[in-house]
């Protein structure tokens, strides 16, 4: 009895969905009328279709922002783990993005993404830089993106890391100084490989995350950005399923993308097993 609500919950709003949109991925159906069996048609007519290529890219190209965002917090973590003075003002200021509203945070950076009157042009006219329309630039608007997911989630990775490197037993660090070790022999050979769980943890749910990017682009790009060059696979998704009421091709849509993920997240278990450590 006490298992039982969660279980329910998981069927009927987890099971049961899925199984209705594997379902729908096969019909024609607007969301309101009867579905119609259209078998493999969505597939066909998804596997021709540039946009769906354009988004898959530009997500794929989104997850550039992972490893620079882990790379600063863990060398954000490795200075805070210092005893530095204010520590607990600085994981404060750095965990604020975190806790704050996604929505709210997307207007402000398009707001400083502005070409007319955005804070970050205001700062490059002071040096004589004439800044671009970050937002409306095909070749800006992804990593202006970029930018705003690592300083949203930087803070995060951050404690994350801060917490494993001051769970390290100090005899690890001891012993490596009476080895003459440098610090960079340390980082190497002890620091990083007991930091590994985390590391993998954050690269596992920040993929996982990364495919599924919608409100960012939703708010800063409305339209997907100029030809489309910001536009991610949700938001693809959404606008087939709930502007364009395609409901059984933006099924389709996201079952390839489910497909996706689930093949990736595989091959990253299987590469971490592959080199696990031990310590006796």
């Amino acid at each position: 009895m006490f298992v039982a609500a969660p279980i329910i919950g998981f069927l009927l709003f987890s099971v049961y969905p899925f199984a209705y949109s594997v379902y729908a991925s096969f019909t024609d159906w607007n969301g309101l009328n009867r579905m119609n069996f259209v078998g493999l048609d969505n597939f066909i007519k998804l596997f021709k279709d540039e946009y769906f290529y354009q988004t898959l890219y530009n997500t794929v190209f989104y997850m550039i922002g992972i490893p620079i965002g882990l790379g600063l917090a863990l060398l954000l973590a490795m200075a805070l783990s210092k005893g530095l003075k204010r520590t607990t003002v600085f994981r404060t200021i750095y965990y604020i993005p975190v806790i704050s509203s996604l929505a709210a945070i997307s207007i402000m950076w398009a707001w400083a993404y502005n070409g007319d009157f955005g804070l970050i042009n205001q700062f490059l006219d002071l040096f004589g830089i004439k800044g671009p329309n970050w937002l409306e630039n095909t070749a800006t608007v992804k990593p202006a993106i970029i930018l705003m997911a690592v300083w949203k989630g930087l803070g995060y990775s951050m404690l994350l890391y801060l917490a494993a490197i001051q769970s390290v037993s100090k005899t690890y660090y001891e012993a490596a100084d009476l080895d003459g070790a440098n610090s960079f022999q340390k980082f190497k050979s002890i620091t990083w490989p007991m930091v590994k769980p985390v590391t993998f943890f954050l690269v596992i749910t920040n993929i996982i995350g990364g495919f599924q990017i919608f409100t960012e682009i939703n708010i800063m790009t409305p339209t997907g950005g100029p030809s489309y060059s910001a536009a991610s696979i949700v938001w693809y998704v959404w606008q087939k399923a709930f502007k364009y009421y395609q409901m059984g091709y933006g099924s389709a849509m996201s079952l390839i993308l489910f497909i996706f993920i689930f093949i990736v997240t595989v091959i990253q278990f299987y590469f971490n097993r592959k080199s696990d450590y031990s310590l006796d």
